[in-house]
């Protein structure tokens, strides 16, 4: 969740979500977050980032959804055994 400077940028204040992304150094306000979440957060964001350094994920080659899952099991494997 992203938050902007215009006029809807506390909606997330309204809808009880937990603020997950830690507020910038620089701000006057600073608000407080969940670490252990955003590392959770930065962990899968990671996972995501290396599975789309396949190109058939990347760009969905199969056509099929179980042959797409095939290949994320299959990359995810490479990248699990790899790492």
């Amino acid at each position: 969740m992203t938050r902007s400077s215009g006029a809807l940028s506390h909606c997330w204040l309204w809808a009880n979500k937990a603020e997950v992304i830690p507020s910038r150094r620089t701000n006057k306000r600073q608000s407080g977050y969940d670490a252990v979440l955003y590392m959770a957060r930065h962990v899968i964001e990671n996972c995501f980032a290396k599975l789309k350094q396949y190109r058939a994920i990347a760009t969905r080659y199969d056509k099929t959804a179980s042959n797409f899952l095939g290949a994320i099991h299959l990359a995810a494997a490479v990248i699990w055994m790899v790492w």
